[in-house]
């Protein structure tokens, strides 16, 4: 496996913020990278359409059941729980490197993350 120059960046920004989004083209090793470096954190694909469907229907259990740390591989299926995330950081501001998010780079999802978790993450 390879070790990229951005692991030392994300040691770093896991310190600092309690949100980490990680967002690249399509099969750039996102997912392989988020899997490696926070081995201590439950993984999450919302590719999973049961999964996906439970975090869009009920977001409430959804957050529950899967608690930080954590890393949601392709957050851009679910945007909506990124305000879910943003009152779960704001409840627990020491929560740093709880979330993992991995997406891929779209505009809309972009957005999204501005607007939802301005100062609460690290692209």
């Amino acid at each position: 496996m390879l070790n990229r120059k951005i692991e030392a960046e994300l040691k770093i920004t896991a310190d600092e913020y309690p949100v980490i989004t990680i967002i690249g083209p399509r099969q750039s090793g996102k997912t392989t990278l988020a899997r490696k470096f926070f081995q201590n954190h439950a993984y999450v694909n919302l590719e999973n359409p049961e999964l996906r469907s439970l975090a869009l229907d009920d977001p409430k259990t959804f957050m529950r059941r899967y608690p930080a740390p954590v890393i949601l591989d392709e957050i851009q299926n679910v945007p909506e729980l990124l305000s879910w995330i943003q009152v779960i950081v704001d409840e627990h501001p020491d929560l740093l490197g709880g979330y993992i998010l991995t997406g891929s780079h779209q505009l809309q999802l972009r957005e999204a993350i501005t607007q939802s978790l301005a100062g609460r993450t690290v692209e």
